[in-house]
């Protein structure tokens, strides 16, 4: 990274080093990528998903390449947040880098105990709230999909923390901007944006699913145009902090998102294709930075014109 410029940027309470994050999801527990990355360069981590107990995820087939991205049906497979906390977690207390723990349950008391556990432990510098996952208790919809519910749910994680709380949205609603006002205004100190676009695949040799869920979450360049877009709206309609995410490849595309009012982005699918892909976009942003004459990073961001 240059010296003569300023990435450091603040979400929420968190101040990073830079603007450039990993998604949950994407990058295991961190370690998995320490011979690929210097985990100390990057703005934060953001390890998968983690839920009150261990779970096995969905069965395979569990991933599909789309022709512009990929489809996935994961399952939110984890070990579990004692696992986290007893495994993975004293070998990123040793990183300079934040590590944000995503959080996701089948139930708002499930959100709150995990929350209330965070709390108590240090190396966890904030907490991202999944709220895409079904919520089983109130009919099987989406924590995310409803103003009301999701608002509840940050509520209910807000009382349990005093660690910063990021809110990760779901794109499969009808207007985005309604959850991020709904969210901020119950508590959260940043929000995260997009979570996977629905979709599916078929294998017309079989004439079945390609995916054994039938449907996934799709990712990659091809919801670019969509997470920018809705990043845009949401920027403008929230005082709070605004991580873009979807389909970031190159410090070009994460540029876009903060001029378009994003304060920091995640890298998710990139990682896939590229391991060392975080490092070569906070770089490419440094470069961008030095070539227009820019001092601080912070300056650019909401900087579209219309």
């Amino acid at each position: 990274m240059r010296a003569d410029v300023d990435l450091s940027v603040d979400i929420g309470g968190l101040t990073l080093r830079n603007p450039v994050m990993t998604a949950s999801g994407t990058f295991g527990y961190g370690s998995e990528y320490a011979a690929f990355v210097d985990l100390d360069r990057l703005g934060a981590v953001v390890v998968k998903g983690l839920s009150l107990q261990p779970s096995a995820g969905n069965a395979p087939p569990r991933i599909v390449e789309t022709a512009c991205g990929m489809l996935n049906a994961i399952g939110l497979e984890n070990i579990g947040i004692d696992g986290f906390i007893r495994h993975r977690l004293p070998l990123l207390r040793k990183l300079r880098t934040p590590v944000i723990a995503n959080i996701y349950g089948k139930a708002m008391d499930e959100y709150e105990r995990l929350a209330a556990r965070i709390d108590a432990v240090d190396g966890i510098a904030a907490i991202e709230v999944n709220i895409s996952c079904p919520n089983v208790r109130a009919g099987g919809l989406a924590f995310g999909v409803e103003a009301g519910v999701a608002a509840d749910l940050v509520a209910a994680v807000r009382r349990q923390t005093a660690k910063p709380v990021m809110v990760k949205l779901s794109p499969n609603v009808t207007d985005i901007t309604a959850i991020a006002k709904a969210v901020a205004a119950a508590g959260a100190d940043s929000v995260s944006l997009i979570n996977t676009i629905t979709g599916m695949a078929v294998d017309i040799r079989t004439r079945r699913p390609r995916l054994a869920n039938v449907t996934g979450g799709l990712s990659g360049p091809a919801i670019k145009p969509v997470a920018l877009r809705m990043v845009w709206e949401v920027a403008r309609a929230v005082d709070v902090p605004v991580i873009g995410v979807g389909g970031i490849m190159s410090a070009e595309d994460a540029l876009e998102f903060l001029i378009a009012g994003a304060t920091a982005v995640q890298v998710g699918t990139a990682n896939f294709v590229n391991p060392a892909v975080t490092v070569e976009i906070i770089d490419g942003i440094a470069a961008y930075l030095q070539r227009s004459g820019v001092r601080r990073v912070r300056e650019i961001i909401g900087t579209l014109e219309t």
